[in-house]
């Protein structure tokens, strides 16, 4: 039987002439790793080349790592073979990814991106997206709808930083992977929840002000402070009361099930009990007209009392127009017609009103 002719090629590369092709497997170890590239022994296969946008984010490699990659291109014009090891850890990923999501397990990521709609997650070589409406209460960006740019600015003080997630949903063919940080605090805030009610007083971190009230965290659980649940005082701006970042305390008025509602309010005396006993019916009294309706006008008669004036005790008739009998921020005499504690009213009537 005559002997095969054995090449030089085939010494060289050892392994019987085989040669690498696009879309192939291999493996290496890592011989250098530079700001733009990293270099990888192949063994008889040579040298391999990988730019760094094909290492992956966030990978960090070390000389003499065992590494895979796939071939996308088997001999540049110098010699080497261009490689990816991200899309080799791409294509291992989904199966991981596959698997994370069937066994519901709580994994780590970090975005290394925002946009305004949330961020973006590269994990196990695979591009995901963790939408806003998926973050939790203490990331979630409460701000008011039109501020646009506030939302990206919150969301990118995100990239960086590790964030505990589950994966929401997963589908290869489509290239969709979803991560939701909500699913993966579920669990533990469900408990949370228990342990919490009504009438308790709870310790938050303010995560928004909106012109409606103040969104709170309170140990994972997202809490709102209505405008009206802020102070006893009328509160125009929520902003002057509280700021993003402030610790709040807070009494917890009703429970659903994914938020509190809570009221700084109540775990101060309310003052409009103590002042109004100042006043009894048929007194003279002088006030501040502070808002002006259709069907009369509130003046504010101490600090914590504010009192209506109904259009029928303006005088000339109830066709008459409030706007046309008082200007705001005046001040005028009154008299109390009556006093319900039990509702928080007080009742004025002018003390020059006409008869029609």
């Amino acid at each position: 039987m005559a002997e095969a002719t054995i090449t030089m090629d085939d010494l060289l590369s050892g392994d019987g002439g085989k040669q690498l092709v696009a879309g192939e497997m291999v493996t290496g170890h890592v011989l250098s790793v530079r700001k733009h590239e990293v270099l990888i022994d192949l063994g008889a296969h040579g040298v391999g080349f990988v730019p760094r946008r094909e290492v992956g984010y966030g990978r960090q490699l070390a000389v003499g790592d065992e590494v895979a990659a796939s071939v996308v291109d088997a001999e540049l014009e110098n010699g080497y073979s261009l490689l990816s090891l991200r899309k080799a850890a791409k294509d291992r990923g989904w199966e991981e990814v596959q698997a994370k999501m069937d066994a519901g397990e709580i994994i780590e990521v970090t975005p290394h991106d925002a946009n305004r709609g949330g961020l973006l997650v590269e994990y196990e070589g695979v591009r995901g997206f963790l939408p806003v409406s998926q973050l939790s209460a203490e990331h979630y960006p409460r701000v008011g709808s039109a501020d646009k740019d506030e939302i990206l600015s919150r969301l990118n003080a995100l990239v960086g930083q590790t964030i505990r997630v589950r994966i929401l949903d997963c589908d290869r063919k489509a290239n969709k992977l979803i991560f939701s940080e909500k699913e993966a605090i579920k669990d533990g805030l469900a408990e949370r929840f228990e342990k919490l009610k009504v009438g308790d007083t709870v310790t938050g971190v303010v995560t928004g002000v909106v012109d409606f009230g103040a969104f709170v965290n309170v140990d994972g659980i997202e809490g709102l402070i209505h405008i009206s649940e802020i102070s006893w005082e009328r509160v125009n701006n929520t902003s002057d009361y509280v700021k993003v970042g402030q610790s709040v305390e807070a009494k917890i008025i009703s429970i659903d099930k994914e938020r509190l509602s809570l009221s700084m309010k109540q775990l101060t005396k309310d003052p409009w009990l103590d002042e109004v006993d100042k006043f009894k019916k048929g007194d003279k009294v002088e006030g501040t007209v502070t808002r002006i309706t259709p069907f009369g006008a509130f003046v504010q008669i101490s600090p914590a009392v504010e009192a209506l004036v109904h259009v029928s005790e303006i005088g000339g008739g109830n066709d008459v127009d409030p706007e046309k009998v008082f200007t705001l921020n005046a001040r005028k005499g009154f008299v109390i017609l009556d006093i319900d504690k039990e509702g928080r009213k007080v009742s004025l009537t002018l003390t020059d009103k006409k008869k029609k």
